[in-house]
């Protein structure tokens, strides 16, 4: 498994060579600022494209398939329409309350994205509370969500807020016992070493029965905690128009789309990350093999297809599932998932304490 640090060591080595050191740092961390805004407006075309076609599929439909080669030049087209489009003020509107959520939504999915271990060498926040770091960063997004509901000065768009407010801090609670669950089987909250000691076979499969149980409660909760169906109750079309951004327009309201679709993506990736071995090869024991050609895949190409692998996974659960109602969602949460994600925790707990996990 190549070991990226050797490539930033390097860069480091030559940009001190050529300047003082704190004007090298200075560069480094721009230069990983742009690669960080890059990756995530490519990841967030990605999901959007691969959400109208997993749609279209689910639909028995074809999906964009007109502007360009299978309908890749739609979603630019779509990008360069939002770029373009009018901001329209709301008069009525708290000014700096409604211009400022949008950025603080994004804010916090950018600090999120920015934790994920893409490949060995290859994390930009890696520091020993790094799990908690993750569900901290996560958190923000909420504060944006009711500001927008609030500055809006819309019934639809407070409405909205407040239901996303309470579904994101209610399944907030499973996540992180879901992750939890983890941390205390590797005894470490660092997402690097979590996935190093996955090296010898996936949690998925050697953490026994509670890390299955942890699995599944992590991919309900965060479906719920990033607004997808079947939990979309914060943008019911059919009840609120859109939810906390109806009155956004533009670019205000492409950031809140972008956001949605890379949150997706983030829950997919730490899901990867703590139970799918994150950028470990899958190895099956005595298939030398099978196993040399395993390793010869790049990491990044196995944290990113078992991300996606994820994705497509809650992507099949919304446009399967109808949408359920505003009690059903949080007795789901407090009545089901948190007393069996905190039983789960217990015997994750026996399970270590006695040595019967594989």
């Amino acid at each position: 498994m190549f070991d990226f640090s050797i490539v930033t060591s390097w860069i480091h080595a030559w940009l001190t060579s050529l300047m003082p050191l704190g004007v090298a740092v200075f560069v480094e961390c721009v230069a990983v600022g742009v690669a960080i805004l890059l990756m995530y407006a490519v990841i967030a075309v990605i999901m959007i494209y691969m959400e109208r076609k997993v749609c279209a599929a689910f639909q028995c439909r074809l999906g964009p398939n007109r502007v360009g080669p299978f309908g890749i030049f739609q979603l630019f087209a779509d990008i360069i329409k939002m770029l373009i489009k009018e901001i329209i003020v709301i008069r009525q509107a708290d000014k700096f309350l409604y211009n400022l959520a949008p950025y603080i939504v994004i804010l916090a999915s950018v600090l999120a994205f920015s934790c994920l271990p893409v490949n060995r060498g290859l994390e930009v926040l890696d520091f020993n509370v790094g799990v908690l770091f993750l569900l901290a960063a996560s958190s923000i997004g909420v504060v944006g969500i009711l500001l927008a509901g609030w500055g809006s000065n819309n019934k639809y768009s407070l409405i909205g807020a407040m239901r996303s407010g309470a579904q994101m801090v209610s399944y907030e609670l499973s996540v992180g016992i879901s992750i939890l669950t983890i941390v205390v089987l590797t005894d470490t909250m660092q997402l690097s070493q979590i996935v190093e000691r996955q090296a010898d076979g996936w949690f998925i499969f050697k953490g026994h029965i509670p890390a299955m149980v942890a699995f599944l409660i992590y991919l309900i909760a965060g479906n719920a905690e990033v607004n997808r169906g079947p939990f979309d109750l914060p943008e019911a079309e059919s009840e609120l128009t859109a939810g906390y951004h109806t009155e956004y327009s533009g670019m205000h309201f492409g950031l809140f789309y972008v956001a949605e679709f890379v949150n997706l993506f983030i829950i997919s990736a730490i899901s990867a990350t703590l139970f799918l071995g994150g950028w470990m090869p899958l190895h099956i024991a005595g298939w030398t093999g099978f196993n040399g050609v395993m390793d010869c895949i790049p990491g990044f190409i196995w944290f990113f297809g078992k991300s996606f692998f994820v994705v497509w996974l809650l992507m099949w659960i919304k446009w399967t599932f109808p949408r359920l109602r505003i009690d059903q969602i949080l007795t789901l949460e407090w009545k089901i998932l948190v007393p069996i994600g905190l039983l789960n925790l217990l015997a994750m707990t026996v399970c270590v304490v006695f040595g019967w996990h594989f």
